[in-house]
């Protein structure tokens, strides 16, 4: 009876050990320390037990570590670290043993680790665009997780390439959220996660072909955003490179999908200040898609127009280059279609005040298919730029834009012989029209002068001078004295 009653009555429990009691781990330090616990090689345990082992390592590595503090997790840090250098060996040397070597729950829990240790935000998100400035080796870009993040990509690389991934059941974790993630993280200012990324992107594109239309379309919207809102961006050039191997593979004739892209896309790319960040990327990209389509010509050669700089002398001599590689791939129809107002804009470079400009536009008639079209189409071309080379020749300030401006002259001398002289004697009109012209005009000018002087010594009052439109014209058409009324 005593038993039954003292059997009733509630037990004193033992007192919970406190943090800083030896005697007895908290349950957040007993959970970390079973994370973190050693795992063993891939070597040292059976085949069988590999897949097990697999996701353990793979729960060990989703853990997000602090790297900001070197001295912070020692342990932790380089045990996540040799497990991650297991699992990259592992998916890539480890021979296939059966069909089920990545079943779908390894790749989901890959992509779930590989998600956990890669999309985050960048700290620098507001600092001025790397791309803009050109400093890729900054200090400041680098993030000290580097060394971890690496062995992630390295992974995330090894798997997608693995031919032991069946593509069917890794889209589904691989999907377009992870997509989106992925090309976020191009923003980011550590040229070497961009060269990663960029690698893995263009993988992940040739293995998921369910995916090619959404990542040409997502890469479309970061190209608008970047033009047209904030001219902000660091991995324009990895984008244009990778989408410079897959217009190398567009089959045949091209899709309406394409050529949209290249009108809508890649011509406004001319358009920002930090093109040359990206210029040789994109020149790339521009020229495959006119020696896929020489139809193309036309609409790049247009549009590189439309955006031509008019102030900016460096970004003026990337485009002539660019140029050169469109023409050069360009046939005599379509050179047809826009040499009018090309060469209108090649004879304002002829008589650019900066020497590399001018040099750069002489330079295209030592291209043998450019000088060909051009001597083809001499009698369109010779009269437009004719003023421009006449200038150079007699008072440019540069003797090599002087010395090639000659050779250029010369060419068109010995290709036709009557129409250089056709075009030198229509010039020596012009020019004798363009003086006479002067001449009125100051003379004009002289005379309301006078007149302005004599009424001032008459009387205090201001001077009106009437009906007096435009000078140029009354100076062509009418005597000086009748445009003064008093």
């Amino acid at each position: 009876m005593i038993k039954q009653i003292l059997g009733r009555i509630p037990r004193k429990s033992n007192p919970k050990p406190s943090p800083d009691d030896p005697a007895g781990p908290t349950k957040q330090q007993s959970s970390t320390s079973e994370t973190f616990a050693p795992l063993p090689s891939f070597r040292d345990v059976p085949a069988a037990d590999r897949p097990s082992l697999f996701l353990r390592k793979l729960s060990l590595c989703s853990v997000v570590l602090d790297f900001s503090d070197p001295a912070k997790s020692p342990f932790e840090k380089d045990l996540k670290r040799q497990s991650l250098l297991d699992l990259v060996d592992y998916v890539a040397t480890s021979p296939s043993t059966s069909s089920s070597k990545f079943p779908e729950t390894h790749i989901q829990e890959s992509v779930k680790m590989v998600s956990a240790n890669l999309f985050r935000t960048f700290p620098n998100a507001d600092r001025p665009d790397a791309s803009v400035d050109g400093d890729d080796d900054d200090p400041a870009a680098a993030d000290p997780s580097w060394p971890h993040l690496q062995l992630v990509y390295e992974f995330l690389l090894r798997l997608v390439a693995s031919p032991d991934v069946d593509a069917k059941l890794a889209k589904r974790h691989v999907d377009h959220s992870f997509v989106l993630r992925l090309l976020d993280l191009f923003d980011s200012e550590d040229h070497r996660e961009r060269e990663y990324l960029k690698t893995v992107l263009h993988r992940v594109y040739g293995k998921f072909m369910v995916h090619r239309p959404f990542i040409r379309k997502a890469i479309n919207n970061i190209f608008y955003r970047f033009i047209f809102e904030t001219e902000r961006h660091n991995g324009i050039a990895e984008l244009l490179e990778i989408l410079g191997s897959i217009i190398n593979g567009f089959a045949l004739p091209l899709k309406e999908e394409h050529k949209l892209f290249l009108a809508r896309a890649l011509i406004p790319l001319h358009k920002p200040k930090g093109v040359g960040a990206y210029h040789q990327q994109l020149a790339y990209c521009v020229t495959q898609f006119v020696e896929k389509d020489a139809k193309l010509a036309d609409t790049v050669i247009r549009g590189m127009l439309k955006y031509w700089p008019v102030t900016n002398s460096s970004k003026e001599v990337m485009f002539l280059g660019e140029l050169e590689e469109v023409l050069e791939a360009t046939q005599a129809a379509e050179f047809q279609r826009c040499m009018m107002p090309l060469f209108r804009q090649i004879g304002r470079c002829l008589n650019s005040s900066h020497f590399q400009v001018a040099e750069r536009a002489l330079f295209l008639w030592n291209n043998d298919h450019v000088r060909n079209l051009i001597t083809q189409n001499r009698k369109v071309i010779l009269p437009i730029i004719f003023p421009a080379l006449e200038k150079n020749t007699r008072g440019h300030w540069n003797p090599a834009v002087q010395s090639l401006t000659l050779n250029v002259r010369k060419l068109f001398l010995d290709a036709d012989q009557e129409l250089f002289e056709e075009c030198l004697l229509r010039f020596q009109e012009d020019e004798a029209k363009e003086k006479e012209m002067q001449a009125k005009r100051e003379m004009l000018w002289k005379r309301l002068e006078e007149v302005a002087a004599s009424k001032a010594t008459v009387s205090s009052e201001a001077v009106l001078v009437s009906r007096v439109v435009s000078s140029l014209r009354l100076a062509s058409n009418t005597s000086p004295r009748t445009a003064v009324s008093t």
